[in-house]
């Protein structure tokens, strides 16, 4: 399955501070950023006269990486965009800005600290990023969200957040997963019980050809939290009968042959109603 790859290395940057405008006015943002990048983001925030710069830095950001056990899987992520420090200033009492009416530059570095935030599971700060504008929706160059990384992390409290303000419960990573297929990967069932409230798609199929039932088996320990995964999914309308669209093996087969008697015994009596 999908590597959910979180943000890693040591990335030498400089610090961009800049006092920005708009809804923002007079709230200094520090952003690290890559030398190469200073100029561009200097001329498209016109941070050219009140702007300061030092550096060079290292950060090194936590992340979360679950490496693939499917050979039909693509096992490398997809590269981690610079790591941008998030925004201490703005105040989580600031009134909600429009993203349509920030400039490029600022819109740029609210967006990247939440994913950053994100990433932290720092919902403090995702708050206060939200309230000032960025987009819970904003997918960054690997197409993460906060949305989907609140889902695959398990923060079920972030999760809350972006669904409260418009995140989209179809959205989709670069497996063509929804966030559901995520959560229940992971056997976070708590969040695939938030997210069965929405109207997501259950039986989605992503690209490896699994839905969200068999990816909790497939992916699964059988232990407590994916028993109540799969029950969850199908009190929530999964296809027990639905095979996976490679091999064509039903969900039963799978728990079965992985000796998980609990989800397989579940399954059963969904198949015979």
């Amino acid at each position: 399955m999908a590597q959910y790859a979180g943000r890693h290395g040591n990335v030498p940057d400089e610090v961009l501070v800049c006092h920005l405008g708009g809804p923002a006015a007079g709230v200094p943002v520090r952003a690290f950023v890559p030398g190469g990048v200073l100029t561009v983001l200097l001329l498209i925030t016109g941070c050219t006269g009140n702007a300061e710069v030092t550096g060079p830095t290292q950060q090194t950001p936590s992340g979360s990486v679950r490496a693939s056990s499917t050979p039909s899987t693509p096992s490398t992520p997809s590269p981690s965009p610079p790591a941008v420090e998030s925004a201490p200033s703005v105040s989580p009492s600031s009134p909600s800005a429009s993203s349509t009416s920030l400039a490029p530059g600022e819109l740029i570095v609210l967006n990247r600290n939440l994913i950053g935030a994100a990433w932290d599971n720092d919902v403090a700060e995702a708050r206060r990023l939200i309230d000032a504008g960025a987009d819970a929706n904003y997918e960054d160059e690997t197409q993460q969200s906060a949305f989907l990384i609140a889902a695959s992390e398990g923060y079920l409290e972030l999760l809350d957040l972006t669904l409260g303000n418009g995140a989209d419960v179809h959205a989709r990573d670069s497996y063509n997963g929804t966030a559901l297929i995520r959560a229940a990967e992971r056997g976070h069932a708590d969040v695939v019980r938030r997210l069965l409230e929405t109207d997501v798609d259950v039986n989605h199929v992503n690209n490896p050809g699994w839905t969200a039932l068999h990816e909790a088996i497939i992916f699964g320990d059988g232990s407590p939290r994916y028993v109540e995964t799969v029950r969850l999914l199908v009190d929530g309308g999964a296809d027990v009968r639905l095979p996976s669209q490679r091999d064509g093996v039903t969900p039963l087969q799978h728990a079965t042959s992985l000796g998980f008697q609990e989800i397989a015994a579940i399954l059963r009596n969904a198949t015979e109603q």
